[in-house]
């Protein structure tokens, strides 16, 4: 009988050697070209597993207590209510500039802001700014300072009506909808045909934004925020791992890495959300690759076959490919979980499964910046001037449309050391976690520390797989 004690190494191990294997399999978004890397990349692989494998060493010698259940928060200032509230002007405009643009400027994706704006300083760049500044999308969000705005004119003229939602969030729903929010999103980014066509962004921005005010009329702002915002949701998770967090009084604090969050409550679909940010961006690069080329015109004949005209084909190839990267990964997830009940029968495959959720957060984040971060760095660029002529029909606001992107500000081998660094950070990162977790819910140091080899299992996998995304560009 094959038990997870023994298929889990198998799996894992399988997609190492398949990273060592196959090098030329894929590449990430926004690479152009290879770069010629300073050594092997199998010398990469192995150098991120021993890495992983000497931190798991490290932790079960020096880390025997728990050092991240508590946040350690220390208050540094208090944010100004005017700039809180120039923040949510801000937001409310450059969403406005986004509707703007979309609608009335140039449909050419490279010449019109709202492409550039959403795809790469909304998508990467809001993300990487959650993780060093905490979540400053709450306060950028248009539709939240919107909704509020709404709430408090509406309690002015009619208290009785606006003091509480109408309606109570069902609590069966947990956060699904910010799943789907997020899978629909990169479905649109990598899949749909139409992805760069300004108006078609501008039109479901709009619609974004009109969903959003409607529930948080119905089940109120903070709750709606919280489950069904699939953007909020998002950049809040991320959020959690940032060294600053602020309350609700605009205080802002300081507290221990990573150690917001241990407390991050955990709602039905909680586990599903965390797989859908690192399955969608497992996507990305291997639907870059080569074997995904040699399978994708297989899938799209299938779908052909069926009366499916081309493009339906083409899409329906590519959603069958996104969500199987999704269920691959939480398989990965689950079948680590199940080693970790091994261990003991105290608690159930379920309950392991929440309490070990957010140690995937980190390695989310990571496969974003190791996915996207050439984008960020050299297509965010192109924000300097699309500001300048966000229509794309020659005006020059202020005086820097004339700028043009520079490839040569940092090399391809940097880029390169960026993102192993990062992959392999963020899977120290969640090791961490899973460690410090597993030290608070076991009274066995011992018992705690041997749960943790599956955990470690699926970070080496995690690792290795995400190197081999990418090491290679496809053929």
């Amino acid at each position: 009988m094959i038990t997870p004690r023994r298929l889990l190494p198998s799996t894992l191990g399988g997609l190492g050697i398949a990273a060592l294997l196959f090098p030329q399999g894929a590449s990430a978004h926004g690479i152009v070209g290879k770069a010629d890397l300073p050594i092997p990349v199998w010398l990469f692989s192995w150098t991120a597993a021993i890495v992983l494998v000497v931190s798991f060493v490290a932790l079960s010698t020096l880390w025997t207590r728990p050092q991240l259940q508590r946040e350690g928060r220390k208050r540094r200032f208090r944010m100004p209510t005017a700039l809180a509230r120039l923040a949510s002007l801000a937001g409310i405009g450059l969403f406005a500039l986004v509707l703007y643009s979309g609608f009335a400027g140039a449909q050419v994706a490279t010449a019109n802001f709202s492409v550039t704006f959403i795809y790469v300083i909304f998508w990467v760049g809001v993300p990487v700014a959650s993780v060093l500044f905490g979540d400053v999308f709450r306060a950028l969000s248009p539709w939240r300072s919107c909704a509020r705005v709404i709430r408090w004119a509406g309690r002015k003229v009619a208290p009785a009506s606006f003091e509480r939602a109408p309606l109570r969030y069902p609590d069966g729903l947990g956060v699904w909808p910010a799943v789907a929010c997020l899978i629909g999103f990169a479905w649109l980014e990598l899949v749909y045909v139409g992805r760069d066509q300004p108006s078609t962004l501008a039109a479901l921005s709009l619609a974004y934004f009109v969903a959003m005010l409607v529930g948080m009329g119905l089940f109120g702002v903070e709750e709606w925020e919280a489950r069904a915002d699939g953007f909020g949701v998002y950049f809040g998770l991320l959020s959690r791992m940032s060294v600053l967090c602020a309350d609700e009084h605009g205080d802002i604090y300081s507290r221990r890495p990573l150690s917001g969050l241990t407390d991050m409550p955990v709602y039905p679909g909680t586990v599903a959300l965390v797989c859908t940010v690192i399955g969608t961006t497992t996507f990305d690069g291997f639907s870059n690759g080569g074997l995904w080329r040699t399978s994708e015109p297989h899938l799209q004949s299938l779908f052909a076959d069926l009366s499916f005209n081309q493009t339906p084909a083409l899409e329906l190839a590519y959603s069958v490919g996104l969500i199987f990267c999704v269920l691959l990964i939480a398989g990965v997830y689950r079948l680590g979980i199940a080693g970790v009940r091994s261990v003991s029968a105290r608690y159930d495959t379920t309950d392991l499964s929440h309490t070990f959720a957010h140690t995937l957060a980190p390695i989310g984040f990571a496969y974003v910046v190791a996915h996207y971060f050439s984008l960020l760095i050299w297509q965010g660029q192109a924000i300097g001037y699309l500001a300048s002529d966000p229509l794309g029909n020659g005006t020059n606001l202020f005086g820097t449309s004339s700028y043009q992107i520079d490839y040569a500000i940092i090399s391809y081998a940097a880029i390169w050391y960026v993102q192993v660094a990062a992959l392999v950070t963020g899977h120290v990162g969640g090791l961490a976690l899973a460690h410090d977790r597993a030290l608070s819910i076991y009274s066995d140091t011992h018992e705690a520390i041997r749960s943790q080899y599956w955990m470690l299992a699926v970070m080496v996998g995690f690792t290795s797989f995400g190197l081999w995304l990418l090491s290679a560009v496809g053929t």
